[in-house]
């Protein structure tokens, strides 16, 4: 049989945001069998890549002695193309601005390797947007020069002619400059670059953690220390950084700045991680719950073959609808099972999610609680005598099963999937909070809740510095009962109002 051929796609990454990458970026992650990548990729693009590819990182940072070498990098991607792959190699900003993307080529090129390029978004023009400031203004520039403060360590000299770039009229765009920043600064200023020119440096550009520091060739370099200003950044050098007064716009979204943890499950903490990141936030991801099919089928595989029995199937969660659906397709079944029973949904997210299996809800309540549910199909006369099959995780409060028999509904309870604790560590979370100042924990479930705070012990759960922001009534009773302090509670009960909470604008 004729052995497969490996393709190898050099892809630009884009600057930092994960939503500055191109569709067709996208679309080669998602099919792709290796990613190869570097330090400064968003770890959101990684998890575009199916499941079972390889991620490997080839990160170079500053001059550490974990730097893989060039060299390597280029091996390493023939074995995988010569074993039949197609891979991915994910660079930071465009792979042929300062990225060595046309070194890694002739490598590929030598062994007859297959390549395609894909432009990204370099940081050069995208990073000072995000600043506020366009490289080119009709009135202040016309021209821009792209400089790489980071040569090739095995030249004898430098080969950046200062003395020409000082004389230019227009922006000066300068990446990795940092190392070599006052070198760089005094360079422009002995070669005629007026001291009064102004300059921008921004730091982590186009990431929750931007920084930007303005001043002048004669003050930025104390502003940049008192700032301590790191790598990566970059500097823009001219007229055009006069703009950001009146053109920043990134710094001032409602959460930039503030650090979020989110404790839901890697399912789903992705979808609000990137709500959050489009406000500004910086997002740390701690799961304190893992989500999985129930491992006993007996009692939920009877109730799915027994749908056309009831009168109601009640769903009160996303989790609840996605694990439904999977079960149905490992019965060989689909959602035409579901055609006699009428659907109650806690809220919106979850009537979504039966959307895209292409079923609607009957009945959403207006409290997207699941009170508001019981009172909802009480008011509609929808419970006395009604057959109902509630499908919930398996450790939940039996509150509406309660409720909906108190009424006169004849109820089936089913666990649809469980909710289990993931292995975490105290020392662990007490380090991230200690290096990380984080400012918010979200908690989506009372189990989030329990989980979390499970790990500390009571005398110190009280003194926890982040403050607790809780989907609903229920894990708001957790966080209390746990010994947690409630800062804010969504209204309504969902992730758009758990967003709301964060940035102050709830519903009252």
């Amino acid at each position: 049989m004729k052995k497969k051929k490996g393709m190898v796609y050099l892809v630009g990454a884009g600057p930092g945001d994960p939503e500055l990458i191109t569709i067709r970026a996208e679309r080669l992650l998602r099919i792709c069998d290796a990613v190869v990548y570097d330090h400064l990729v968003h770890a959101a693009l990684l998890d575009l890549a199916p499941a079972a590819a390889e991620k490997i990182y080839v990160g170079k940072k500053g001059a550490s002695k974990k730097r893989t070498q060039q060299s390597a990098i280029d091996r390493l991607l023939i074995r995988l193309a010569q074993s039949g792959k197609t891979v991915v190699r994910l660079k930071g900003g465009d792979p042929f601005v300062f990225g060595r993307g046309g070194e890694e080529i002739l490598a590929l090129n030598r062994k007859r390797i297959p390549f395609e390029v894909v432009p990204g978004i370099t940081a050069g023009f995208s990073v000072p947007a995000y600043a506020g400031i366009p490289v080119t203004h009709r009135a202040f520039a016309s021209e821009v020069t792209l400089v790489t403060a980071h040569e090739n360590p095995a030249k004898s000299k430098t080969s950046i002619d200062w003395k020409t770039i000082a004389a230019l009229k227009g922006t000066l765009v300068i990446y990795m400059g940092m190392k070599l920043f006052e070198n760089i600064i005094g360079a422009l200023i002995k070669y005629g670059k007026p001291p009064s020119t102004p300059v921008a440096v921004i730091q982590k550009g186009t990431t929750a953690n931007q920084k930007t520091v303005v001043g002048t060739l004669k003050t930025i370099l104390g502003l940049v220390r008192k700032a301590n200003m790191s790598a990566p950044a970059i500097t823009v050098v001219g007229k055009v950084v006069r703009m950001r007064r009146l053109l920043k716009w990134y710094e001032e979204k409602p959460l930039f700045g503030k650090s979020i943890m989110i404790t839901r499950a890697p399912s789903q903490a992705s979808k609000l991680r990137m709500q959050l990141e489009r406000l500004g936030a910086q997002v740390i991801e701690f799961p304190t719950i893992d989500i999985r099919p129930v491992r006993d089928t007996v009692r939920l595989d009877q109730a799915i073959r027994n749908l056309a029995q009831y009168d109601w199937l009640v769903l009160t969660s996303e989790n609840g609808v996605t694990h439904l659906m999977a079960r149905l397709k490992l019965l060989g079944l689909d959602a035409r099972q579901l055609h006699h029973v009428k659907i109650a949904a806690v809220g919106p997210g979850t009537d979504r999610q039966l959307q895209t299996y292409g079923l609607r809800a009957d009945l959403i309540p207006s409290v997207f609680s699941t009170q508001g549910l019981f009172e909802a199909m009480q008011r509609r006369h929808e419970i006395k005598g009604k057959r109902i099959l509630l499908l919930r995780a398996n450790i939940v409060t039996h509150q509406l099963k309660e409720a909906f028999e108190t009424e006169g509904g004849i109820t089936n309870e089913v666990s649809v999937y469980e909710t289990r604790k993931p292995k975490m560590k105290h020392r662990q979370l007490k380090q991230l909070i200690a290096q990380t100042p984080i400012d918010y924990i979200t908690f989506t479930s009372a189990s989030t809740a329990r989980h979390f705070f499970d790990l500390f012990p009571r005398r110190e759960r009280y003194k926890l510095k982040p403050r607790c922001v809780s989907i609903g009534p229920v894990t708001s009773k957790a966080i209390a009962e746990a010994g947690g302090r409630i800062y804010r509670e969504a209204k309504p009960y969902n992730i758009p109002g758990l967003i709301a909470a964060l940035t102050g604008n709830r519903k009252k």
